[in-house]
């Protein structure tokens, strides 16, 4: 049997700590920024902002459709040679942002009932597609170019904008809120601008692809068209859908069902959650995943290994982080002030998803690669369908908590799924 070749300790390590301090750094602005709006303007109007955000957020993924993720895959396995989707990446590219962006224009003007303060939210704040949109594509670049330190940067952007809006609104008593969600939209405009000279660079050629030597100027394979893309992507983009779907849902349905001020708590609590897991999605997402796809095809001994250590790693820190976030919950009144009352509650019952989450990253990473991408669309489907039906049973009677213990279960759901499909996998009866 090949041994896996031991990875360089000492880049690995300093990439790994470049991403982990700038994923800190973000927690630290996603924290800092929901405390200042959640403290400026309250449970109802923070409540109000917040579920509207998340519904932007559900809807976002659907631009692009999972192309970021299939890149990383076939450029792993092709090398230079998957140059020959760059055109039908680019069209793929503009219609589907141009059919996310329609899809959310018509849920605000012809949803479900809405008032006219949440439709004008959702139309204003429409424009974060395109800035979470181009953050997600370039992420995907940077990582082929094993651009650590680029990538850090590039993850601080958006959540580095937001808090500085945070603060203007600290400051500026008289900022009404719908400005805060003009300045979500502007920041998000801003970080599509910057991020044109990279896809530019990207489509004449002038980047780097860590692993694969030079890069090749001409090839004779064939060139697939949107159709074919669609087909291979879409099990990707499925993935990036259901994910907020399975996440997000709690605070979107609370709106309808239980008011803007129960949005408002949960949406806080989530925040919380959010910033905790940052650190395995920078594990796996950020650092290993361009790393896991290439090792899938041309190292598999070091892929298995590395799956085998991650899974220990991530387990033993999601109970370490769940520990400390039930020790620390009592705190959350004092930060987030007395509005928030119950916060501690609702921190202390969602610290049982921490390890649940961060195993179910770990052992969901074999599923990235190769054909086991349905298996983890499927497995998503059935978690996110949990989620809506949990949060529908146990919203209208339970609130805030309904939806903290919907949330538990999914967490739970996910990591017995994602678990029973890596042991296929490794056992060889899932291809």
């Amino acid at each position: 049997m090949q041994r896996a070749m031991p990875m360089p300790l000492r880049p690995a390590m300093t990439a790994l700590s470049l991403l982990s301090l700038a994923t800190a750094a973000g927690a630290a602005m996603v924290f800092l920024t929901q405390t200042l709006l959640a403290r400026r303007y309250g449970p109802d109007d923070y409540g109000l902002f917040a579920s509207s955000l998340a519904t932007v957020t559900v809807i976002a993924p659907l631009a692009g459709f999972g192309l970021s993720q299939y890149r990383l895959k076939v450029f792993g396995a092709e090398g230079w040679a998957a140059q020959r989707w760059r055109v039908a990446s680019e069209r793929f590219i503009t219609l589907t942002t141009a059919l996310t962006l329609a899809v959310l224009v018509a849920w605000a003007l012809w949803g479900p009932p809405v008032d006219a303060r949440t439709r004008e939210f959702l139309l204003v704040l429409s424009p974060v597609v395109l800035g979470l949109l181009a953050v997600e594509q370039i992420g995907s670049k940077l990582r082929l170019e094993d651009r650590h330190a680029a990538l850090a940067g590039w993850q601080l952007l958006v959540p580095g904008g937001r808090l500085l809006v945070a603060l203007l609104a600290t400051a500026w008593l008289a900022m009404p809120l719908i400005s805060v969600a003009w300045a979500y939209a502007v920041l998000a405009l801003l970080v599509l601008a910057m991020a044109a000279p990279q896809w530019i660079a990207m489509a004449r050629g002038r980047w780097s692809l860590h692993g694969h030597g030079a890069s090749l100027q001409s090839s004779d394979a064939p060139k697939p068209g949107i159709r074919e893309l669609a087909w291979q992507a879409w099990p990707y983009g499925m993935a990036a859908v259901l994910y907020p779907v399975f996440f997000q849902i709690g605070t979107v349905l609370l709106k309808y069902l239980a008011g803007d001020a129960a949005a408002g708590h949960f949406g806080i609590a989530l925040a919380v959650m959010t910033a905790i897991y940052l650190f395995p999605a920078t594990v796996y997402q950020k650092f290993l995943i361009a790393k896991l796809h290439r090792w899938a095809v041309h190292d598999r001994a070091r892929f298995d290994q590395v799956y085998r250590w991650g899974a220990m790693a991530m387990l033993a820190s999601g109970l370490i982080v769940a520990a400390l976030l039930y020790v620390a919950a009592p705190w959350a009144t004092l930060v987030f002030g007395q509005a928030y009352d119950g916060l501690e509650s609702l921190l202390r019952l969602l610290a049982i998803c921490v390890p649940l989450r961060f195993l179910s990253t770990a052992v969901g990473s074999v599923l990235l690669t190769e054909r086991h991408m349905r298996y983890r669309v499927a497995a998503m489907a059935l978690a996110a369908l949990a989620a809506v039906l949990l949060n529908l049973a146990l919203i209208p009677a339970l609130a805030e908590t309904g939806a903290a213990w919907a949330t538990v279960g999914a967490e739970a759901l996910l990591l017995a799924l994602m678990a029973y499909g890596a042991r296929r996998v490794r056992k060889g009866e899932l291809r």
